[in-house]
């Protein structure tokens, strides 16, 4: 993209995060760079779940079709144990949609697949990720960032977003201390291996597996299965399965070794540099909230960077701290509630379409509609002619919704409502609205 350096944003770490907020930039026409520091694209499964909100998100960046093609509800358990079996229920649910919310189900898809689909997306808006270049170091001033690559390159940039994990380069030069705790000194192992004639219909778990419990979830457009384990320097994966369920493995696609962590940054911001997803905040497998997480942080901070960018009120970047720090803190509570507990609990609780910013400065008025405050995520509604809000949510601008009784609800780029009463509004952060009327009544969202 073109743009003065003061324009460009150095985005570091091409994961789901750094991807959703390049797709977020490229639409805006906004100046960036994405790195990533592998040669190459990931190809494991390690976040699998993407919760309902994430979906509404796919949906506002043009995925949504291919993420809903490539992946599946969540099989139900099996548990065994010697010659003896039992199915259980799913860890996701199996709801039906509704209006006001239309992707109601925790939906599997392997990592590496939602990062393909979202590359693909960026490919489309005519940008692409810089693979095998990493971030060395790094200077702010005042005015923006000097960045030196690996390639030798200097680059400067008016912001720089780390999206490069928890052992990223970005955090680590801030001088910024993942705090928080180490659930278990035990080490974990997931991976994606090929199983000889294990059936693909359950989600199987040996629990009382020799050192420790074994499960194996098929992987949906996939002939592996995703193997959580006990980490063992004695046992081989193989040797882990083939102990624990009988069956061999043919092929060990991607592993990895880890411990389960709560860990969070004190601030997403440093002047004119930001942490998302695991480069501020690091979760337990539990619950599924860590790369949901980040897509969330990183869809907070794409529209309020691109209104910077192009000559706006530069303390709504105060906002993204403000309100993604406290959202990332109680996620991580869950997170660690569910995976000390080991509940199966999901949905509702997890489903992230409760969280809000009603304490946000940018959710202006006393005004509620129903049940809905500012600050609340706006649900999808029919309008007056019929098609879907989200329809005409999608897309970088803000929306707002006319009702029958003459209440307008404006809805920030990102999908919370920034507003509710009756003046009307052209423009939100230097953008047009777009201008919709809904059927819907306030008495029908009654609390």
């Amino acid at each position: 993209m073109s743009g003065s350096s003061d324009e460009l944003i150095l985005i570091v770490g091409a994961g789901p995060t750094g991807l959703t907020l390049a797709i977020d930039l490229a639409r805006r026409n906004v100046a960036f760079r994405l790195i990533e520091a592998a040669p190459r694209p990931f190809t494991g499964s390690r976040g699998k779940g993407l919760q309902p909100r994430t979906l509404e998100i796919f949906d506002d960046l043009g995925v949504i079709d291919a993420v809903l093609a490539l992946g599946s509800l969540y099989p139900r358990v099996r548990i065994h144990a010697g010659p003896f079996s039992w199915r259980f229920g799913s860890l996701g649910s199996s709801n039906l949609p509704t209006a006001d919310v239309p992707y109601p189900n925790l939906w599997m898809v392997p990592q590496s697949r939602t990062e393909e689909i979202l590359r693909e997306r960026l490919h489309e808006l005519g940008e692409e990720v810089e693979f095998g270049v990493a971030l060395v170091d790094f200077t702010q001033g005042e005015d923006g960032i000097l960045a030196t690559l690996t390639n030798g390159e200097l680059v400067r940039a008016g912001y720089l977003v780390g999206c490069d994990g928890a052992r990223g380069t970005v955090r680590k030069s801030l001088g910024l201390p993942l705090i928080g705790e180490t659930l278990s000194e035990k080490l974990s192992l997931v991976g994606d291996v090929r199983v000889v004639g294990l059936d693909r219909q359950d989600w199987h778990v040996w629990p009382f597996a020799k050192g420790g419990p074994v499960g194996l979830c098929p992987l949906p457009g996939t002939e592996l299965f995703q193997i959580t384990a006990p980490a063992s320097t004695e046992t081989r994966i193989e040797q882990a399965v083939e102990e624990a369920s009988g069956y061999r493995v043919s092929y060990v696609a991607w592993s990895s070794i880890y411990r389960s962590q709560v860990r969070m940054v004190e601030r997403f911001r440093v002047g004119r540099i930001f942490l998302a997803g695991d480069a501020a905040h690091v979760h337990p497998p539990a619950g599924g909230q860590g790369l949901n997480t980040g897509v969330q942080d990183a869809y907070n901070l794409g529209w309020k960077l691109a209104s910077v960018v192009r000559g706006g009120d530069p303390g709504l970047l105060d906002t993204y701290e403000a309100e993604r720090l406290p959202v990332a803190a109680a996620v991580l509570g869950l997170s660690k509630r569910l995976a000390q507990t080991r509940s199966f609990k999901r949905g509702n609780l997890t489903n992230q379409l409760g969280l809000n910013y009603r304490s946000s400065s940018l959710s202006t008025g006393g005004a509620a509609f129903g049940k809905l405050r500012p600050g609340d995520r706006m649900p999808d509604v029919r309008l007056e002619d019929g098609s879907r809000l989200f329809d005409q949510m999608r897309g970088p601008h803000a929306t707002v919704v006319e009702t029958p009784g003459g209440a307008r609800i404006l809805v920030r780029p990102d999908g919370y409502i920034a507003s509710i009463g009756t003046a009307e509004v052209a423009e939100y952060t230097g953008v047009p609205t777009r201008v919709v009327r809904t059927v819907l009544r306030a008495r029908w969202l009654s609390a």
